[in-house]
């Protein structure tokens, strides 16, 4: 047995989630399709979604990722009409005191030079800085956004356990995991976990927010993991969850096509054996849209 699977074993206070298989990592290269058809549709999606209302948005970015990695979502989103913040700190290299504090930091500088809550977004780790912030200074947060976050679940139930090793300098065995389980508590605050089923880095029961009523889970059917930043149903869905008033958040609520994009109860038990018709895409699809109410 491998030392990640002798350490897996050993962590009973964790419910035991396998990481994503080997197929699904490599069907991530379905990301750079979905990058450019992000790039494409750019300009089409912004006459169809909602305006922003000019409030500050922070993006931070995933593990191994830099600002680079965000500028499409942040230029997409400064067309709206909102005013967007990168993080500012280099290469994510890991979930590091020194980067948190830094991160409140420099929330308290947008924050006060607007004079309003700034909605912070997060892909991957970047959802779990995003939360973190969130706990910590709810005062100054409208809304977090987290894109494939590993906040719950088992910490290490991914395929990118030895890429943040060498990245962060740490080894698993000499982290504090008592630290992962007060990361799953929800913030104060609205929160919206993006995930998807074919998510081949991070396990998708690690991504659902539990946290009631004003929390929710949504799947970004048949996304990347790498391309929930970029993608166009991506896109719409963060402007769509931006655009909200500040006091007037609900939870999404797909409509007509959207039902067979976005699952709002995929994360939840299934549909007896004896309901379902037919296996695969596009009957799986299909399943999760009558699961979520559509008309079909």
């Amino acid at each position: 047995m491998s030392r990640m699977k002798k350490l897996k074993a050993s962590m009973v206070q964790f419910p035991d989630i396998a990481a994503p298989s080997i197929w699904l990592l490599a069907f991530e290269q379905r990301a750079f399709w979905e990058f450019w058809a992000g790039v494409y549709s750019f300009k089409v999606l912004q006459q169809i979604v909602p305006r922003g209302d000019g409030h500050p948005v922070l993006v931070i970015p995933g593990l191994g990722a830099s600002d680079v990695s965000t500028i499409l979502l942040r230029r997409f989103l400064d067309g709206l009409g909102y005013v967007t913040y990168p993080w500012g700190l280099g290469r994510n290299k890991g979930l590091k005191d020194e980067d948190l504090a830094l991160m409140h930091q420099r929330m308290k500088a947008v924050f006060d030079d607007h004079g309003q809550k700034v909605s912070v977004i997060g892909q991957s780790l970047g959802g779990v800085f995003a939360r973190e912030i969130a706990r910590h200074d709810p005062a100054m947060v409208r809304q977090v956004i987290t894109l494939g976050s590993p906040f719950t679940g088992h910490p290490l139930a991914s395929t990118g356990t030895h890429l943040y090793e060498w990245l962060s300098g740490d080894r698993f065995e000499d982290l504090d995991f008592n630290r992962h389980l007060e990361m799953r508590i929800k913030p104060p605050v609205p929160t919206t976990s993006i995930f998807s089923k074919l998510d081949g880095v991070v396990a998708w029961p690690c991504s659902i927010e539990e946290g009631r009523p004003d929390g929710e889970s949504i799947n970004l059917r048949g996304g990347s993991h790498i391309g929930m930043f970029s993608s166009p149903n991506a896109l719409y869905l963060i402007a769509e969850r931006l655009a909200q008033a500040e006091n007037g958040w609900k939870p999404f609520e797909p409509k007509g096509i959207q039902r067979l994009l976005y699952g709002t109860g995929d994360h939840l038990p299934a549909l007896p054996k004896k309901a379902r018709t037919g296996r695969g895409w596009p009957f799986d699809a299909l399943r999760s849209a009558r699961q979520d109410g559509a008309k079909i």
